[in-house]
């Protein structure tokens, strides 16, 4: 019998102010380098351990045998339970349409990505070249990487959607709130072609912009990972207006990997169960509401983010327009899950500046753009982002005069 709770994660030191080596010693977090390249959301971790017990699955050994959940479904792999709640969350969030369209999950986005890139290049595989996917920069570092990583005969990465003109079917990938500058996207290519959309809503969340409107597109990607900051889960699930789209990446899914994991699916879908309760049930729950909490959390994140860019006069980072939330009922500004700085003048590498303060951070160019911008996670722990604050507040141009 497994018992899994909401916080399960890797067993950390006792003293706060030190960091795991890869020898079993510690360091002092003052001498470490920090990683701040990857989205690790473990930001959320400390809400998690507050509503274990509530969020406790416990699976049995003869559970969840079967690959197959439903057979009368599209992905036939995916649990009614999984379904039902995902289709509750987004209603009780007001931020996608579900309705009349097709639910395929996915072990994490970046499987059903690929996932869609088949589908939708399936119908493209006559000609003999092979489908340009587009985004506009700076997009996903990721997307470039994993269009190319298969080597694929029936898509390839196309570049810059703001300056594709060529007259040839395209896939543009709209990301909204976009990744890595958190603004939002609307897709820009203005060729005759025939082109197709992919809208990658992994930020569509409250606690990271205001929920203006319910998203309602022919293929949306959304990860469990960034919703709740359950990552270790790897689930993500796209939602489909065409049937035959829907089949064809639940083909996908099977090939690679014969479906994902009944006992991820058994636990998101009871996290996700009790952050719906807790909201229908508003007025007997003590704690804070979980979107309640996370938004404040990466509100004071970005308080503190543009207090420590003013004292080192470095970087400089954008301000978001505040806009009215229909789920929140107020208006409020974007807290992205990324920061995306921007050198002052003098300073050429910022990914390079930041590694001389040992600072790991994800540089300009793999997101289609100078290397005068860099950006880093906003998702990181309390000890890793605070040691972050402390050392952006004390930088000095001179590091890079040396």
């Amino acid at each position: 019998m497994v018992v899994v709770k909401a916080n399960s994660s890797p067993t950390v030191p006792t003293n706060k102010n030190s960091f795991p080596c890869s020898n079993g010693t510690t360091l002092p977090l003052t001498n470490s380098i920090i990683n701040l390249d990857q989205g690790d959301p473990v930001v959320l971790g400390s809400y998690w351990k507050k509503m274990s017990e509530e969020c406790t699955v416990v699976i049995k050994g003869s559970d969840l045998m079967s690959y197959i959940s439903d057979i009368s479904n599209v992905c036939w792999f995916m649990l009614p339970e999984m379904s039902d709640a995902i289709k509750r969350l987004h209603s009780v969030i007001g931020n996608a349409v579900t309705e009349e369209k097709h639910i395929v999950v996915g072990n994490g986005s970046t499987q059903l990505f690929q996932a869609a890139l088949f589908a939708l290049s399936h119908s493209h595989s006559h000609s003999s070249q092979p489908i340009n996917v587009v985004a506009s920069s700076p997009y996903y570092s990721e997307y470039q990487e994993e269009v190319e990583v298969v080597c694929s005969r029936m898509y390839q990465w196309g570049g810059d959607a703001a300056i594709y003109d060529k007259n040839e079917p395209y896939i543009e990938v709209v990301c909204s709130p976009n990744n890595p500058d958190g603004t939002l996207q609307i897709p820009v290519v203005r060729s005759e072609a025939e082109g197709k959309l992919i809208h990658d809503l992994a930020y569509y969340w409250p606690q990271y912009t205001p929920i203006t409107h319910q998203a309602d597109h022919d293929v949306m990607l959304f990860t469990f990972s960034k919703c709740t900051g359950h990552a270790g889960s790897r689930i993500g699930w796209a939602i489909v207006k065409d049937i035959e789209v829907a089949r064809k990446m639940t083909r996908f899914v099977q090939m690679s990997s014969i479906g994902v994991a009944k006992e991820s699916q058994t636990r998101v879908a009871k996290i996700i169960r009790v952050i719906c309760d807790s909201y229908q049930n508003y007025g007997s729950i003590e704690s804070e509401l979980f979107f309640e909490y996370s938004k404040r959390k990466m509100r004071e994140r970005w308080d503190k983010l543009r207090v420590a860019i003013g004292q080192s006069k470095i970087f400089t980072v954008a301000k978001f327009p505040k806009a009215y939330c229909n789920f929140t009922n107020e208006s409020s500004e974007t807290y992205p899950g990324f920061a995306w700085l921007k050198c002052e003048e003098g300073i050429e590498d910022a990914e390079s500046y930041l590694r001389k303060l040992k600072i790991l951070s994800r540089g300009g160019e793999r997101f289609g753009v100078g290397p005068n911008y860099v950006r880093l996670s906003m998702l990181a722990s309390d000890k890793v982002f605070n040691e972050f604050i402390v050392r952006l507040s004390n930088a000095k141009r001179d590091i890079v005069l040396k």
